[in-house]
Parts: structure tokens; sequence; C-alpha cells
């Protein structure tokens, strides 16, 4: 068989999509730890504590992520199960953001349905969400997950070696988002090196916005600009440039920067143990109760943050109006008041649900395109790659960082 080329340039990917370079730097990309056993001290401790979750565990370094660093503002970090749920199921007490959302503003993530609530919140999601539905995974298959797997595999199955992390995992999400915006695949990487940059994610996409308007096509932008809004007088509007630039810039920044972290986490924790690598191989149904336990035993994103819109008491703790409270996710999918044996990661165990893709209003839009994507991309790696396994000889993968978690590289052998 020849050797194919690769989709995307291999350097730059890694450049892009390392958690201890620079470009991740900033949320504790370089954390090396385990925090996991200080946060059981923590829960154990108490339901919830004073504090950041940075600052609980690692100490006082400025990390900046969702709901940090709001500077001036107490802040609290929930860590049991039963403490974490309550904050997601109480929208009205714990918003999704410190001030209401001016659609009229600059286009922002911050200015995005991420940050609205109640109302506004529901007219907004309701426009993308039939997309993001489980019965719209097939649209997702057929406009890009597939055929970027395929790919992915056939350039690395000849050179019965690889890279899972750059050679396949970081490429599957920023393809398939940007595959279903109608970015060019040679401009893929140009979008996820200008997520810290918004006004570049614009100009890629503003050409995109003006033809779709003209000419609506299969894909997310057309159903952008064809989409209509009632204001809460009732009027009804189309979605200006700024409301559609806001949308794309946290679907891009959402779709190419978790889910490969997350299928890179369930790729370790199988390789790592070759007989359950080995039933997953020979029973498949056995795959997706392999993803939603890595889901729950180390999630990528273990954290989030909501903000405190009237004094309250709260498991224990006084919670001042304005406080940032941050829902230690990672630490209440191990509490074991719910999971026994909660730090092992068992595939067979009762399935429960998890806070991994969050909760409330604002569970997370993409997580069945997410599943998606790491049912279809291990699937591909186990029907093709035979006798996958890790590379004995290089450096067994670790799993880093702090506010966005995920694995070293990923290097393995096949036959």
């Amino acid at each position: 068989m020849t050797e194919t080329a690769p989709l995307l340039d291999v350097d730059r990917v890694r450049q892009l999509f390392d958690l201890r370079g620079a470009y991740m730097a900033h949320n504790g990309g370089g954390f090396a730890g385990d925090p996991y056993p200080l946060w059981a001290r923590l829960r154990e401790q108490a339901p919830v504590h004073p504090g950041t979750l940075h600052e609980l565990t690692e100490g006082a370094e400025e990390w900046f992520f969702h709901g940090l660093p709001e500077p001036g503002r107490p802040h609290f970090t929930a860590f049991t199960y039963a403490a974490c749920n309550d904050v997601y199921k109480n929208s009205a007490l714990f918003a999704s953001s410190a001030e209401a959302v001016d659609i009229g503003g600059a286009a922002s993530v911050s200015n995005s349905m991420l940050s609205m609530g109640g109302k506004q919140h529901r007219r907004y999601r309701a426009l993308v969400q039939p997309r993001f539905t489980p019965q719209a995974a097939e649209w997702w298959m057929r406009k890009s997950i597939q055929d970027t797997v395929d790919a992915l595999v056939d350039h690395i199955r000849p050179l019965g070696r690889a890279e899972l992390n750059v050679d396949f995992c970081a490429a599957i999400p920023v393809l398939t988002i940007t595959g279903v915006f109608g970015i060019p695949v040679e401009q893929a990487l140009d979008v996820r090196a200008a997520m810290v940059d918004p006004p570049k994610v614009i100009e890629i996409v503003a050409p995109l916005v003006a033809a779709r308007r003209e000419e609506p096509r299969d894909d997310l932008i057309s159903v952008l600009v064809q989409s209509e809004v009632a204001d809460e007088d009732g009027t009804v509007h189309r979605l200006s440039d700024a409301e559609i630039y806001s949308f794309c810039l946290l679907l891009l920044a959402a779709g190419s920067g978790t889910t490969w972290k997350q299928m890179g986490i369930t790729l370790t924790a199988l390789l790592q143990r070759p007989d359950v690598l080995q039933a997953v191989r020979e029973d498949r149904s056995l795959l997706r109760p392999a993803i939603e336990e890595a889901l729950r035993w180390q999630p990528t994103d273990p954290m989030f943050s909501r903000w405190v819109t009237e004094d309250t008491d709260f498991h224990g703790v006084h919670l001042p109006q304005g406080s940032v409270v941050h829902i230690a996710l990672g630490a209440a999918n191990r509490d074991p008041a719910r999971w026994e044996r909660p730090d092992e990661y068992d595939i067979r165990r009762p399935t429960r649900p998890i806070l991994s893709f969050g909760g409330g209003p604002h569970i997370c839009l993409g997580m069945h395109v997410a599943r998606a994507e790491m049912v279809t991309g291990i699937s591909a790696l186990l029907d093709r790659l035979p006798n996958l396994r890790l590379d004995p000889d290089a450096e067994p993968p670790r799993y880093v960082g702090f506010y966005e978690r995920g694995a070293t590289a990923i290097p393995v052998l096949f036959d």
C-alpha cells in the first residue's frame, strides 16, 4: 500500500494541540500531578470550600478558565456530586454569566449563548439544537466525521506506528467542526490558532457568512443565516452578522478544543489495560461504556463556573451575591457516595448520570457529536490497525493539564 499525505501539518498540530505548550499555558497545561487524591480529601472534608479549584489544589498561580480569574469576587468550589448537581439544577440562583448578554455588542464567546440565561438562552439555543440531537448524528457522520476518520487511518495504516494524539485524535474534531461550517481543510488549523484572537476567526468566517446569505448550503453557517429569533417584545428578526459570529466563535472553540483530549484519555486508558482493550475489540458493544467511563473517571474539563445571583446558604457555606461557584465536576464524578471504587476505571460498572457534559439548561450542546466522533474514531482504529498496542520503547502516555486535562503523546505500534 502506498503512503498517503497527512491531512494536516503535523508539526503545526503538535504546536497547537500540546497541553504543555505555550498555547495551553494560561489554563494550567503544564500541571503534571494527579489532583484526584487531594480533591478526594477536600470532598471528604466539606461539600463546598472557599477558594478557586487551583488555589485549593496547587497554590495561588494565576490561571484563566471559565469563571477565572474574576478578581474582586469571592470564590467557592463545590466538590461533592450532590452540591455540584444542585448548582447545575438551579440556573436562576447560579447564573451562567455575571452580567446579562449584550447581543448588540461585539462578537465574542462571552456574547454567545454560553453566557445567556433564561428565555434568551432558550431562544438562541433552539436555533442550532436540531443539528446537535442524537438523531442528527447521521448528518455529522455524512458531512464530516466518517470521511475524516477514514482519511486519517488511510494515512497511518501503512506506517506500522503512529502517535495517536497528533496523527489522529487532534485532527478529528477540528476537521469535523470546520467541515460542517464549510471551512476548507487548509484553513482548519488557522481557525484553531486564531481562537486566542477572535477577530482573526471572524476574518475567516465573514466571507462564508456573506456567501451563505446569498446562496445557502447544507452547513451550519447556512442554518445560522436562515434562522429567525423572536425578541422579548415578539419582534422576529434574522440573526445579525455579530450574532452569527458569536455563534461561530463558541461552536468552533468548543468543537475543536475538547473531544480530541477526551478521545486521547479514553485511548490511553484502554491501551494501558490490554485485557480491557481486547474485550472492547471482541465485543464492540463495550466501546460506548468504555467512553462513558473515561468521561466519568477523567473528564477533560474538570471544572466550570456559575455566578451567584442572591445571598444564599448552600451545603453549609454562605454564598454572597456576586460570588463565583466553581463546579469541580471531576471530583463530583468520583464521589464514593455515588459510585463504588470511584477511582478505578471500570467499563462494566453500572451506568449512572455523570456531570462531564455539565447539566441543566446549559448541558453541552455538542455532547452527542463528541460521542459520535469518539465511537467512530476508536472503532476505526480497532477495525483497521491489527494488534494495536503501546510502543514499549517509547515514553508511556501520562495525564497532564489542570483546567484542560489530556494525555501526552500516545505512541503505538500495529501489524
